[in-house]
């Protein structure tokens, strides 16, 4: 998105922002796409994302279009983005509609100049409908939250036979290590110990004894149920904006496996609904009754049981996720503005109103009644 005064950003809240990163210039299109020959020469500059971990933009060639993104080193090397291409090219082959990887002239998929870590994909198809609306708002429809549940249901099952390790340790991925513990915040501890930004952000902080209440109110019995699920590379960022659309309203292309690692199918099924189904960016603004769809969220279910069926037992994992979902990755954003982009404000935003306060609302009448809605699936 261009607008006047220069390229603004998603922030954490509904402005949009300056950007961490600034937007992709033509001459560094061009000097990127000298490495990438099967492109061809860059001859416009289409649109820039307004997503704000990254930079990105459409291009057009003398061959086609394609869709540049640049991470910095400190959070994504060309051998990280391997991961996450080999996941991609797994789902490809099994006929789930991902975007093309292009390879460099070396034959990588993702080259490092400077402090930059870039990528290429070739465009995808499909309608780009939520491509300007902040990444973790609801769907338009129910119609969309039920082909969302179909065409994630459908990646589930490509992924069965996927059996890579899970990803490094790496910034701003759903690492999945937390809520299976059977002592979480020991568990949170080892991940704070392991990240020395986070570590200090939180040193000035209760953070424990405040964890240790979210786990005991809401994460009762989840290292148990979560034991019992087979482990599954997952999308892990599930929402409106990483799917392009056909006419019909069905997804047509899945995109963004930049937070895929292995967790398992419900937990991804839980980030879903949690991202997509609860109107976060207004937690405060609207009164609790007010913010969560949960007729929204059984449209996904019902999209997602057409394709891979959930027992009551899979339904009620689900529901019992809901609370403590985001709870790792949220740890992963709070270390990530303290520590790479050293900015402490949307470190604390992302700690007390991402982290605690999303979980927090789930203690109202309003979130326990929506956790209930998913368990016992009763449309409203």
């Amino acid at each position: 998105m261009i607008v006047s005064g220069g390229h603004l950003v998603h922030g954490m809240g509904t402005a949009l922002e300056t950007p961490t990163w600034p937007a992709i210039t033509m001459a560094e299109a061009e000097a990127v796409l000298a490495c990438f020959p099967a492109a061809g020469c860059v001859t416009s500059l289409r649109w820039h994302s307004p997503r704000p971990f990254s930079a990105a933009t459409l291009i057009e060639t003398d061959r086609g279009a394609y869709f540049l993104k640049r991470h910095h080193q400190r959070l994504r090397t060309p051998a990280a983005l391997t991961e996450e291409h080999g996941y991609m090219a797994h789902l490809r082959s099994a006929g789930v509609p991902v975007p093309e990887v292009v390879a460099a002239a070396d034959g990588a998929g993702a080259i490092a100049q400077s402090e930059w870590t870039y990528e290429l994909h070739r465009a995808a198809s499909g309608v780009d409908l939520y491509r300007d609306r902040p990444s973790w708002t609801p769907f338009l429809t129910h119609r969309h939250s039920y082909a969302a549940g179909v065409a994630l249901g459908r990646l589930h099952l490509a992924a069965r036979d996927y059996a890579a390790a899970p990803r490094g340790d790496h910034p701003l991925i759903a690492s999945f290590t937390i809520l299976t513990a059977h002592d979480p915040l020991a568990a949170a501890e080892t991940y704070v110990s392991a990240r020395p930004a986070l570590a200090a952000f939180l040193g000035d902080k209760p953070w424990r004894q405040e964890l240790a209440r979210l786990f005991a109110l809401l994460g009762g019995g989840l290292p148990e149920r979560l034991e019992r699920q087979a482990p599954l590379w997952t999308h892990n960022d599930w929402h409106p904006s990483n799917l392009l659309w056909s006419t019909d309203g069905a997804v047509e292309t899945i995109f963004d496996f930049g937070l895929a690692t292995r967790t398992c199918a419900l937990h991804d099924l839980a980030t879903a609904i949690e991202r997509t189904c609860v109107r976060w960016l207004e937690l405060g603004q609207r009164k609790d009754g007010e913010l969560a769809d949960a007729d929204a969220a059984l449209a996904m279910i019902a999209g997602y049981e057409t394709v891979a069926p959930l027992d009551r037992a899979d339904r009620e994992s689900v529901a019992r996720l809901l609370p403590l979902v985001h709870v790792e990755f949220a740890l992963s954003e709070v270390d990530y503005f303290a520590g790479i982009v050293g900015d402490r404000t949307q470190a604390s935003v992302a700690w007390k109103e991402y982290l605690i306060d999303h979980a927090e609302w789930f203690l109202s009448d309003a979130g326990q009644d929506f956790v209930q809605r998913i368990q016992c699936g009763a449309a409203g």
